[in-house]
């Protein structure tokens, strides 16, 4: 059980505070930052290359609690850029792995491992486990029933993918800002499960991503609301473009500016 301080914030062991004592050194970030992430709960999905590092960098950061999903055995061809396994695994359930590299790293940090995807049946329920989503996942109909329940539950999404050496980012607050919905109304038709994959980028957007979720548990910085961030690591271009929120969208049309359902 966590001790808990006056202000309702977990507090920090000597343990804790030795091993996070360079980031407390960031302005604005501190011992309130901290006990923020150690408090908070966190949902990567999926965990491969880009929600690896995700998770990877929120473990190490001090994230208290997170929900990881992730399907499927470990293959070969997953060891270009999923950080988290490891050669010996091959053939064997990949979120194990996950939980096992991430508890190496940080034994304090508690784990929901999830052996299945994230679909339309089971997205209430795993989203509810959280405060906050970041959505890793390769496939639209996933990245559609996380933001959905996301939008529905009033919980911040952090939305990163990939593809060759391109990727973008962009931040979700229910009712404040666009949603996946509003940027891609429908799945890119195009759009395919296997498709190229650099591991240096994958691991670029997903430290990007933890990096985001970290500003919104902790209110330091400025996140990516109503902004997309776009990479091209061809050339090392990045770009921000503004996005709107589309008053007919299927997953937050019905929300107030507020975040609130409308009558």
């Amino acid at each position: 059980m966590r001790e808990s301080t006056t202000d309702g914030l977990p507090s920090l062991t000597d343990i804790e505070r030795s091993v996070y004592e360079w980031q407390m050194w960031i302005r604005d970030f501190g011992d309130v930052a901290q006990r923020k992430l150690k408090g908070a709960s966190v949902l990567v999905s999926r965990v491969g290359g880009v929600g690896g590092a995700v998770a990877y960098e929120l473990a190490a950061a001090g994230v208290g609690k997170l929900v990881l999903a992730h399907g499927g055995n470990l293959k070969p061809s997953d060891l270009n850029r999923q950080l988290l396994m490891t050669h010996d695994w091959i053939g064997k359930p990949r979120i194990e792995s996950i939980q096992r590299r991430l508890q190496e790293l940080n034994p304090r940090l508690e784990i929901i491992a999830i052996d299945t995807n994230i679909h339309d049946d089971n997205a209430a329920a795993i989203v509810k486990q959280a405060d906050l989503v970041v959505d890793c996942a390769p496939m639209f109909h996933e990245r559609f029933a996380m933001n959905q329940q996301a939008v529905l539950q009033g919980k911040p999404l952090v939305e990163c993918s990939m593809y060759e050496l391109e990727a973008q980012i962009f931040s979700v607050l229910p009712g404040a800002s666009p949603c996946l919905r509003c940027l891609f109304p429908e799945p890119p038709p195009n759009w395919k499960r296997q498709f190229p994959v650099l591991g240096a980028v994958s691991g670029m957007v997903g430290c990007l991503g933890a990096t985001e979720a970290i500003k919104l548990i902790t209110g330091i910085g400025k996140p990516l609301i109503g902004r997309l961030l776009k990479c091209d690591l061809r050339d090392m271009s990045f770009r921000t473009y503004s996005a709107k929120r589309v008053a007919s969208c299927v997953a937050c049309g019905h929300l107030s500016s507020s975040g609130s359902q409308n009558p």
